[in-house]
């Protein structure tokens, strides 16, 4: 892996902003011409820098404008018990993000869903049923100060 400097890094802060920038737009903001601009994008790709280029797509406007975070504490703490739950919540669709943390629970879960009823169906039918799992605690966002902040590097 290369290593990044000034202009990648231009290249990278500008894509995380904007996304849908054109080559030719991109190297003229981070001042370079227009194949290198192509080149090191090319480069940032394939070296991982660069994980993909993705929509946010507004929550609300498709149904799914109630963010949930769950704390999870497992009966066990094994390489095993972690691993079979991880296994586990790879099917769950509504799950946005799995983080195994230090603290009061072993896993921190991020959860979109339609309301408060949709999660109690969500809770009863997959999260209680997950391996593992001892005791889940449930946090009902009520308002989303900061989301999707670009890395500040």
């Amino acid at each position: 892996m290369s290593e990044i400097d000034r202009i990648d890094r231009n290249i990278l802060r500008r894509l995380q902003k904007e996304g849908r920038l054109t080559n030719a737009e991109l190297a003229k903001a981070v001042n370079v011409s227009a194949a290198t601009c192509h080149r090191r994008t090319q480069r940032l790709f394939e070296e991982g820098h660069i994980a993909g280029v993705a929509a946010r797509i507004n929550p609300a406007s498709v149904g799914l404008g109630t963010l949930v975070m769950v704390g999870v504490v497992l009966d066990r703490s094994t390489p095993e018990s972690f691993a079979e739950f991880e296994r586990a919540v790879e099917g769950v669709t509504e799950l946005l993000e799995c983080h195994l943390v230090a603290g009061d629970f072993d896993y921190l879960l991020k959860i979109r869903v339609r309301d408060m009823g949709d999660f109690n169906a969500l809770h009863g039918k997959k999260l209680i049923a997950l391996p593992g799992v001892r005791q889940i605690r449930t946090f009902f966002v009520l308002k989303e100060v900061k989301e999707g902040a670009p890395l500040p590097f």
